[in-house]
C-alpha cells in the first residue's frame, strides 16, 4: 500500500527548520540534525507539482541502507533512523517514519564528488564538445554509453543556485587543497568500486554518482545521501546498448515526459498527470526492492 504523498513536514515536525532543499528539509534538535526527505521532485532546476509518494521513503531507507553497508571503510553522519527516538519532536510518527535520519552536524565541503564508470549524461556532451570530461583528454572515436577503462573522478564546484560547476580536478586542489582534493577523490572511487560491484551482481549498472562529505573533528566523512536514485544513475542490465538514450531507474518518466510538452523550460510547469506521477513512484520502488531484495 502507498503511503500519503508528503510535500513539506513542517506541520510535522516540532523543531526549527535549519534548511529547505528541492527535496529534502533540514531541522535543528541541538546536538544533531534531522534530515526529513519529502516525496517533492525537480527537473530542469523546478520543484513540481504533485508530490510522488515513496520518493521520500525509497530515498531515505536506501541512503541508510548504503551507510549502513559501507560503514566499516567510511565513515558517515547518520546517528539513526528510528522515528521513536525523537519523541514529541515527530508530531506525525506514521508519516514521517521511514524519511527521517538524525544525523552528527560536520562541515560540509562545498564539492560535489562524482564518479563515471560510462560516458553519457553530461560527460558525453562535454566529450562531444571538445573530447574531454571535466579537463580529462579522452581518446576520439569513443561511443556514447562506452565504460571507461578505469572510472574517472569528475568534480563539481557546488552551487546552491542553479546547477553546480564541472570543474577538473586541478581547480579542485586549488579551491580546497591538494591534499583534501586526493582524500575525496580516493573516498569517492572506492565508495563507487564497492556499489559497482554489489550493483553488478544484481543485474543493474550503476553509471555514474555523486557524493557530498563533510568535515567533523578534524576528520573527512560521508554525508548527505548515498547510491538513490537522485544520486545515481543506474541501468538495468537488459536495457543496457551503446548509442542509444538508455531509461535510467530513476524520474525518467517525468523527464521524458516534459519533454514531450511545449513547455519552455523557463516557467512553472503545468502539474504532472496521474500516469507519470504513479509511474515514477513504480520506479522508485522497484529499484529499491532491486537493491535491498526488501519490499
Amino acid at each position: 500500500m502507498t503511503s500519503p504523498a508528503v510535500s513539506t513536514a513542517v506541520e510535522l515536525v516540532d523543531a526549527p527548520l535549519l534548511y529547505k532543499g528541492k527535496v529534502r528539509e533540514l531541522y535543528d534538535l541541538g546536538e544533531h540534525v534531522l534530515i526529513v526527505v519529502t516525496d517533492r521532485i525537480s527537473a530542469f532546476d523546478y520543484v513540481l507539482e504533485p508530490p510522488v509518494p515513496e520518493k521520500g521513503n525509497v530515498l531515505n531507507k536506501l541512503s541508510a541502507f548504503w551507510f549502513e553497508m559501507t560503514k566499516d571503510f567510511m565513515d558517515n553522519h547518520v546517528v539513526h533512523t528510528d522515528v521513536e527516538r525523537l519523541g514529541a519532536v515527530a508530531k506525525n510518527k506514521e508519516l514521517l517514519k521511514d524519511r527521517i535520519m538524525v544525523v552528527r552536524k560536520a562541515e560540509r565541503i562545498d564539492m560535489e564528488c562524482v564518479v563515471r564508470g560510462y560516458i553519457t549524461g553530461g560527460g558525453w556532451r562535454q566529450y562531444q564538445a571538445g573530447g574531454e570530461v571535466n579537463g580529462i583528454k579522452l581518446p576520439e572515436g569513443i561511443r556514447k554509453n562506452e565504460p571507461f577503462p578505469e572510472p574517472i573522478f569528475t568534480p563539481a564546484a557546488k552551487n546552491d543556485v542553479g546547477h553546480d560547476e564541472d570543474i577538473s580536478m586541478e581547480r579542485m586542489q586549488a579551491l580546497i587543497g591538494a591534499e583534501l582534493a586526493q582524500e575525496l577523490q580516493e573516498k569517492s572511487l572506492k565508495l563507487y568500486d564497492f556499489a559497482r560491484r554489489y550493483c553488478d551482481e544484481r543485474g543493474i549498472i550503476l553509471a555514474d554518482c555523486k557524493f557530498e562529505f563533510g568535515v567533523l573533528d578534524g576528520k573527512v566523512i560521508l554525508i548527505d545521501e548515498i547510491f538513490t536514485p537522485d544520486s545515481s544513475r543506474f541501468w538495468a542490465k537488459e536495457n543496457y546498448a551503446l548509442d542509444i538514450e538508455i531509461d535510467s531507474m530513476d524520474k525518467e518518466p517525468v523527464r521524458s515526459y516534459l519533454a514531450s510538452t511545449p513547455w519552455d523550460k523557463n516557467s512553472q510547469p503545468d502539474p504532472l498527470p496521474q500516469p507519470v506521477v504513479d509511474e515514477t513512484t513504480r520506479r522508485y520502488v522497484d529499484i529499491y526492492e532491486r537493491l535491498t531484495k526488501r519490499v
